[in-house]
């Protein structure tokens, strides 16, 4: 297989597999969303190890900025759809702290 061609397919995949962590993300799927990550991640290693600073036609560079683009915005997407979840997480953990450290107190007190 053409070298640009496996490059590039290696783009295609990881624009795919960011598609599904959005959807993955809209559906509140975190443990499929972990999953893609994951296969996202080993697809972006890949990449690093193939792609490397060779001499390369205009229309390579341009898809190759094309599928970034698109895989930086499925990006945004899945993180719009994360970050009110964190929030809810860190405020759940947050209170669970408190709680902890009141019942701590409570237990600590010689009234207790």
């Amino acid at each position: 297989m053409d070298p640009h061609q496996q490059i590039l397919g290696l783009y295609v995949s990881i624009s795919d597999k960011t598609g599904e962590m959005v959807e993955a993300a809209r559906a509140s799927d975190w443990d499929r969303l972990v999953a893609l990550e994951l296969d996202c991640r080993g697809l972006t290693d890949q990449l690093r190890r193939a792609d490397s600073a060779r001499a390369e036609g205009k229309h390579f560079t341009e898809r190759k900025f094309e599928l970034l683009r698109k895989a930086l915005a499925d990006d945004a997407k899945v993180r719009e759809c994360t970050e009110p979840w964190m929030h809810q997480l860190t405020q759940y953990l947050g209170s669970a702290r408190q709680q902890q450290r009141l019942q701590g107190a409570y237990e600590a007190s010689p009234s207790g």
